[in-house]
């Protein structure tokens, strides 16, 4: 059997992947990124508030970002939401480069003021909350007034950022002037951040930490490669004993569990190097406030491929370390019987058979919960999916009762072992070799070579040929003026010899069994002869034990009556 010792390069890659936590803890960890909290990077697409606009516009949500961080959220009508955002990013970049510019860092000012009117001053267009629209009192006397946010370095020349609306006071959850503080104080802490992230020492510190990451990943990744190659090396190995002879149909059990394995550390193995590049640039690009905004885009383009990776490989993991399972299943069964490959070939057959159908079923099962978590992942709602789904299976199942009656008659066929593949069976009259069984269909080879399938809901009566065992059954002719006697003892001791014989000792089971005379004809006797074998053995035996039976009744002088049917004699 073959291990699975860790190789020298991954346990360097383990020291590497140490080194990489150590850096991200201290990435993340940075003082700028603990004031902004944990809306320092939100990847999220808009998503609809509740209610609608004006014209029966969908109300949306959306990030404004500063250097790649998202300050914080407004709602919006779909149709204004991103030019609104388009608007409060260009002003916070314009002050942003004056304020880092600016000599003193406690320079930036940032202040709400009620000046305008709201952006719904008819008193009876829908309204959210009502409870959130401000004072209701306003000298305004067209409407409502909501509060603006307007910010600058100096005091005296403060340009307006955004208003707060009501429907930014709904996504907060709050009323408006609670809102707008809310927003004034990130957008403070962001625009000081800003200055912070684009000082000589941070951005030091940043490459250092974007140094270190960049050589854990490659020592990592070193030693992941050493694995990988391992792994390659012990795969072929297993392909290799596969085809070879092996010493016992457990040994292929066991060697096809491992190959399963490793085809699944092999895969894992790729991925994980790929995983780590494509992570590590992203977390070195995210280091600056240059390139931040490179790695936002960049996973905002890779959304939905980003969600269905893990889902994908998750199946592909699932799939390969089921199919260990229930060949490490069928070893343990196996290992109940003895099987060797000159064994028990019947139990090699049904385990096979049992093995192959039970795959097939399980790689169905985890394809379906595969599409199931890859649609909830990507936001589609999969109740009605279900639903759908009952009511077609309902709709079809009166055209599907055929298909009901195979898959369940194919069940019981598997599971009384009727016959199984390899296996020579006669059914509706045709005998072959059955080459495929599942639960719907069997396909046997017929003696002339032709394909022929069989739903399993058709099959009924079978005679199976090699069950366990199989027999050769002989009819021999002799004329009336041979000693019968003298032609049974010949008869037996031609079966002792070929049972003695190193070539035919293993394929007969027992030494041939002489019934006698079965019948008198029209120009002889017919003597009846059982011979024991292996499954499948017993065509080939019958064939060698007819040509020495014919040499020795030739050395003896004994004829064999000419115009004898040779097969049996009709009832």
């Amino acid at each position: 059997m073959i291990g699975f010792p860790i190789p020298q390069g991954l346990k360097y890659g383990l020291v590497g992947l140490l080194g990489l936590l150590f850096a991200l803890g201290i990435g993340w960890g940075s003082p700028g990124q603990a004031q902004l909290g944990d809306v320092f990077l939100d990847f999220n697409l808009p998503t609809p508030a509740q209610g609608d606009g004006e014209q029966g516009d969908r109300i949306g949500s959306a990030c404004v970002r500063l250097d790649g961080y998202c300050l914080f959220r407004v709602a919006a009508p779909a149709s204004d939401l991103y030019p609104r955002v388009r608007d409060i990013e260009r002003t916070l970049a314009k002050v942003r480069n004056a304020y880092v510019n600016a000599p003193d860092g406690d320079a930036i000012a940032v202040e709400v003021r009620q000046e305008s009117p709201a952006l719904d001053p008819d008193p009876a267009a829908p309204n959210l909350n009502p409870n959130l629209d401000g004072n209701p009192n306003s000298a305004n006397p067209e409407g409502r007034t909501t509060p603006e946010i307007y910010l600058g370095v100096d005091p005296r020349q403060m340009v307006r950022l955004m208003n707060v609306t009501r429907f930014d006071a709904t996504l907060k959850g709050v009323d408006l002037a609670t809102t707008a503080d809310i927003l004034t104080e990130q957008v403070r802490l962001g625009l000081r951040q800003s200055r912070v992230e684009r000082q000589p020492t941070y951005l030091l510190r940043q490459l250092g930490l974007s140094l270190g990451t960049l050589i854990s990943i490659a020592g990592l990744t070193w030693g992941l490669n050493r694995w990988e190659k391992y792994l390659q090396r012990t795969k072929r190995q297993l392909q290799q004993s596969l085809r070879g002879l092996t010493p016992s149909f457990h040994d292929v059990l066991d060697e096809r569990q491992q190959w399963n394995i490793t085809e699944a550390q092999l895969r894992l193995a790729q991925l994980l190097q790929t995983a780590l590049w494509v992570g590590g640039s992203l977390f070195v690009l995210g280091r600056f406030p240059y390139t931040r905004i490179i790695q936002v885009r960049v996973v905002d383009s890779l959304n939905i491929p980003l969600r269905l990776l893990p889902v994908v490989l998750g199946i592909y993991v699932a799939v390969r370390l089921s199919f260990a399972l229930i060949n490490r299943l069928a070893a343990a069964l196996a290992s109940n019987y003895e099987i060797s490959v000159e064994g028990n070939r019947r139990m090699q057959l049904r385990v096979r058979t049992i093995s192959r159908v039970t795959r097939g079923i399980v790689t169905i099962l985890w394809l379906g919960i595969g599409g199931l978590i890859a649609l909830t992942s990507v936001g589609v709602n999969i109740g009605p999916l279900l639903a759908g789904a009952g009511i077609i299976g309902v709709a079809l199942s009166l055209p599907a009762q055929s298909l009901i009656k195979d898959a369940i008659n194919g069940f019981f066929i598997i599971l009384e072992d009727q016959y199984a593949v390899g296996d020579v069976i006669t059914v509706h009259g045709i005998r072959g070799l059955v080459e495929n069984i599942n639960l719907r269909i069997t396909q046997i080879r017929d003696e002339e070579g032709r394909l022929v399938t069989i739903p399993n809901s058709e099959i009924g009566v079978i005679a199976n040929h090699s069950s366990h065992w199989s027999q050769a059954d002989i009819y021999i002719p002799i004329s009336y003026h041979s000693d019968v006697d003298q032609v049974l003892t010949l008869i037996e001791t031609t079966g002792q010899a070929m049972k003695a014989s190193d070539r035919w000792a293993t394929p007969l089971l027992s030494e041939p069994e002489v019934l006698g005379v079965e019948d008198f004809g029209e120009r002889g006797l017919t003597i009846r002869v059982w011979i024991k074998t292996q499954p499948l053995k017993q065509w080939e035996v019958a064939r060698e034990y007819r040509r020495r039976l014919k040499v020795a009744l030739d050395q003896a002088g004994i004829e064999i009556p000419a115009h004898i049917d040779f097969k049996a004699p009709s009832a």
